[in-house]
């Protein structure tokens, strides 16, 4: 699920990704510009969804971030959540620190997303097997 919450009205970035994505074979939903957090997670939990990205251009990466894993509970520990934008080198801890599996500041290169959409979704796969 590729998303773009709060009130940033730029989503170029995020199609970009997703249709980079899609064509190495991944299944993307987009949910379009300057969605809630609680539609963001309503999509993800009806699409039973293995990863969010969140497209924040914004600079309020952190609360919109720190929202949705709180909103997503025990389902945090099942979905990949993947943030990607203009991100501080300085908040990427922070992110991680929230649980969020990967950060994508801008420039990141298509085929790492894809690769490390990939590796995160199989890490939590691994993480619930048992």
């Amino acid at each position: 699920l590729s998303a773009k919450p709060g009130l940033d009205g730029h989503d170029r970035g995020a199609k970009v990704v997703a249709y980079a994505l899609r064509d190495a074979g991944m299944e993307v939903i987009y949910t379009g510009l300057r969605q809630s957090i609680e539609h963001i997670i309503a999509v993800a939990l009806q699409e039973d969804v293995d990863a969010i990205g969140l497209s924040i251009l914004s600079g309020a990466h952190l609360s919109l971030t720190k929202k949705l894993m709180e909103g997503l509970g025990d389902r945090a520990g099942e979905i990949a959540v993947l943030v990607g934008g203009t991100i501080t080198e300085r908040d990427v801890p922070a992110l991680l620190e929230l649980g969020v599996s990967r950060v994508f500041p801008t420039g990141t290169p298509l085929g790492e997303i894809a690769a490390s959409v990939r590796e995160a979704v199989e890490a939590k796969r691994s993480s619930h097997s048992g």
